[in-house]
């Protein structure tokens, strides 16, 4: 009986923590999915291709803010708490959001216009560089003995929740407004949500506690200590970037750039790529805690180079059979098929990352490693692959991107000795 208030307050936390990584999510899945009416609005062009290139550049531009902002706001929320850092990265989501939602067209206000978008994405990925590393910390750290795995899950089980979510929203538009109406000005509308979303969310995340594995050390590192520790152990980053990277790249391939390859490459209805984004939010969602779940039992090691393996060897011959008969239900297969892959695999990475970096140093180092991978590779992954696309003509090469991303984390996975249990700190 004495255990059921202290499991409502464990419940309550990770709901509070994950609330903030929901609207990071959010934020980052509709400018993916609307990036042909972005690309109208903001750049235009001589041709669609360029377009929408530049488009999902400053996408993957926002990526390379990350970097800075794991090492940088990484460091800050290993000295100062990570309950105050939870807030901050909130505020500056939010920052970026409303900036993107607000700026006028290039017709309105010519080159100021992309230079604003690009300005709102680089704000964005400062605060995501150490969202998602300062998010599962505080997850381990809260963590009951035995059930780490389970509970950093829900860090990567909110992000799903915002892909079903921006799915339904873009379900929901596109039964109420004709294709030109959402190119003109039904695109925002989504942004727009997001900004309405951001009062909740910042009084919620303010209700946070600091975690007790903070609040029992003594010593709290400065920003120089930081950089040294991290510099210190950059072989561990370096192979942390290249475990992640199939995480980054995958989950970017079937959630932000499915409604575009749908639409744009496939040459299927706008309501089809967002109907199978849903459903891919929601496999994962129930998935990643079930793998997690797994991995605090068989160890982390064994799903990761399992699920590896399979995407290694199964990506490039799925995405031929989805495109030599292009389809709603070939495209919902695959991608269901790619989620669960995923989902095995990042069940397990998360939390594995957490454990593998110092205690004291652990936000910063989780955050950089993965921040690097999304960096280098996953934000990017719309952009690669339209790209692949235009210079080979074959229009399953996405395939070739995934198998690669699967082939580093694979030998990354292996790198590491043992079976990768969970590790109480």
């Amino acid at each position: 009986m004495n255990t059921s208030p202290s499991r409502m307050k464990q419940v309550r936390s990770v709901a509070i923590v994950s609330s903030g990584n929901f609207l990071e999510m959010y934020d980052f899945m509709v400018f993916g999915y609307y990036a042909p009416a972005i690309a109208k609005a903001f750049f235009p062009s001589g041709s669609d291709f360029n377009g929408l290139m530049l488009t999902l550049m400053t996408f993957g531009a926002g990526f390379l803010m990350r970097p800075v902002g794991a090492i940088v706001l990484g460091a800050w929320v290993d000295k100062h708490g990570r309950r105050k850092g939870l807030i901050l990265t909130l505020a500056l989501m939010a920052l970026g959001t409303m900036t993107i939602a607000a700026t006028p067209g290039y017709a309105q206000i010519g080159v100021a216009a992309p230079l604003l978008i690009l300005l709102g994405r680089l704000i964005q990925g400062l605060s995501a560089g150490v969202e998602v590393g300062g998010v599962s910390v505080y997850l381990s750290e809260i963590a009951t003995p035995g059930r780490k795995g389970f509970y950093v899950a829900w860090q990567s089980a909110s992000q799903q929740l915002a892909v079903l979510f921006a799915a339904g929203v873009g379900l929901f538009l596109n039964s109420r407004f004709s294709p030109d109406e959402m190119a003109a000005w039904g695109w925002r509308i989504p942004f727009i949500i997001g900004c309405l979303l951001v009062p909740f969310l910042l009084f919620i995340r303010r209700r946070l506690e600091e975690t007790p594995a903070f609040l029992a050390r003594t010593e709290r590192p400065h920003l120089h200590e930081v950089f040294r520790t991290v510099a210190a152990n950059y072989s561990l980053v370096l192979r942390g970037m290249m475990i992640a990277v199939m995480t980054t790249v995958f989950f970017y391939a079937i959630t932000a750039y499915t409604p575009t390859y749908g639409a744009k490459v496939l040459k299927l209805s706008a309501a089809d790529g967002f109907l199978v984004t849903f459903f891919v939010g929601l496999t994962n969602f129930i998935m990643l805690p079930i793998a997690g779940a797994i991995s605090d039992r068989v160890g982390r090691k064994p799903l990761l180079v399992g699920a590896a393996l399979i995407g290694l060897f199964s990506a490039y011959p799925m995405m031929s059979w989805l495109v030599g008969d292009p389809s709603f239900g070939r495209l919902m297969t695959v991608q269901i098929f790619f989620a669960l892959v995923y989902a095995t695999y990042n069940g397990a990475m998360i939390v594995f990352l957490t454990e593998i970096m110092p205690a004291h140093v652990r936000t910063a180092g989780f955050a950089l490693a993965y921040s690097l991978a999304t960096a280098l590779f996953g934000g990017f992954t719309p952009a690669i692959s339209t790209y692949l696309i235009h210079v080979t003509g074959d229009r399953a090469i996405p395939g070739a991107w995934l198998s690669f991303a699967a082939l580093l984390a694979l030998l990354s996975a292996l790198s590491f000795r043992g079976r990768g249990r969970a590790v109480e700190t």
